[in-house]
């Protein structure tokens, strides 16, 4: 599993007990409709979303799921049943002269397990990938299907022939990811499901775009940390935004030499001072290089959520109370965002639509949902307060 609580988080775990270091460096692409077993073990699975092909080679997007034990695989038809309510079709396998009235037949519909009363999409972060075993089961237990969504160039959607991991010159990229997941995931449970999209950090930047331009999507978004303004202020993004445009239309591809640091790394693999097993490849110690193209796609899309966007679903943002921006690790990374400034991105948030609920979680770290178990037991109890009024219920 990719969570694996340590006893003691101050205690790293020996190099040679690291579960990781049997993963595979890259995932194997698989057939259209495919499903194979996941790094995350027992009830995790995983689909390529394929994307076409651009100067490197092969781009693909890759859809994780994960299932209870016990409960079924098989898809909701998106035939006869689909046309209507859900309570029709589940009243039409039971009545036999109705169900040859609306031409549905029991295997029109799961046998195993019943609907869930939802679905969730969960969208990573920069240098990152989803590995919270535990987000999967939470969602699971209260009664919504679960899938994430591993953009191209990242994690398992990374290639050997990707040279620039993360790499892209526009987030309106990302539309193709997102879209072919959602296809893939209403084929499998429905067209008239409710979604909820969970983003993290750049993928919660991503994820508000998208949502603005696609109202019609989800019914609710979760922003965990969500990176909607550089470090400092605007300002620093208007010099920053001067400087590279400039090289990123010459060479997009051109890295940016910035300082490079392990302190997150370290406050979340259990070979630092962290819970969690991380893939080496998928969450290196250092972020992926940065590159001219990616910086400017990043602060066009933190201009236009500083014009203010129209997201018309609920929104709730979970944040750390604090930051602390270091050069070296120290313990109070444990406790803090160590990556976004969360007052300015506090305050950007109020911006991107008409419904924002803002949760600040004392002492989380960058990734609420991956802080020490206080701050993340926190971080859920605030989910379960706002859910309880903004997301259905059986």
């Amino acid at each position: 599993m990719s969570h694996a609580s340590s006893p003691n988080p101050s205690s790293p775990i020996d190099p040679e007990l690291d579960p990781t270091a049997t993963w595979p460096e890259y995932c194997e692409t698989t057939a259209v409709g495919q499903w194979l077993p996941d790094i995350l073990g027992t009830g995790f699975s995983y689909t390529s979303l394929p994307l076409g092909s651009d100067e490197e080679g092969e781009l693909t997007a890759t859809l994780i799921r994960y299932r209870e034990s016990g409960t079924s695989n098989v898809p909701v038809s998106t035939n006869a049943l689909s046309a209507w309510p859900r309570w029709i079709g589940q009243l039409a396998q039971k009545n036999k002269l109705l169900g040859r009235m609306l031409g549905v037949s029991a295997h029109d519909a799961p046998a195993t397990r019943s609907h869930p009363q939802g679905f969730v999409l969960a969208i990573h972060g920069w240098s990152d990938y989803f590995y919270n075993a535990e987000l999967a089961t939470y969602w699971t237990s209260r009664g919504y299907a679960f899938y994430a969504l591993d953009l191209r160039r990242y994690g398992r959607s990374l290639r050997a022939h990707h040279q620039d991991p993360g790499f892209t010159t526009d987030l309106n990229e990302y539309d193709e990811d997102i879209s072919a997941a959602l296809e893939r995931i209403r084929e499998l449970e429905g067209n008239d499901l409710p979604g909820v999209c969970v983003a993290h950090s750049t993928g919660g930047l991503i994820a508000s775009l998208w949502v603005n331009r696609n109202p019609k999507a989800f019914s609710a978004l979760i922003l965990n940390s969500p990176w909607l303004e550089m470090q400092g202020s605007y300002l620093v993004r208007y010099a920053t935004q001067g400087l590279l445009e400039p090289i990123a239309k010459r060479r997009p591809r051109a890295s940016l030499h910035l300082p490079e640091f392990d302190n997150y790394w370290r406050s979340l693999s259990r070979l630092g001072r962290g819970s969690w097993d991380l893939h080496p490849r998928w969450r290196p110690p250092v972020s992926f290089p940065p590159t001219a193209g990616w910086m400017t796609a990043i602060l066009a899309g933190h201009r236009l959520v500083a014009k203010g966007l129209d997201i018309k679903i609920p929104i709730l943002v979970l944040t750390s109370r604090t930051t602390h921006l270091g050069t070296s690790f120290d313990e109070s990374m444990l406790h803090n965002d160590t990556v976004i400034e969360v007052q300015v991105v506090r305050e950007r948030s109020l911006g991107l639509g008409r419904e924002v609920t803002n949760v600040i979680i004392e002492g989380s770290m960058h990734d609420v949902f991956t802080s020490l178990p206080k701050p993340r037991s926190i971080a859920y109890a605030g989910l379960d307060h706002w859910a309880a009024g903004y997301l259905p219920s059986e």
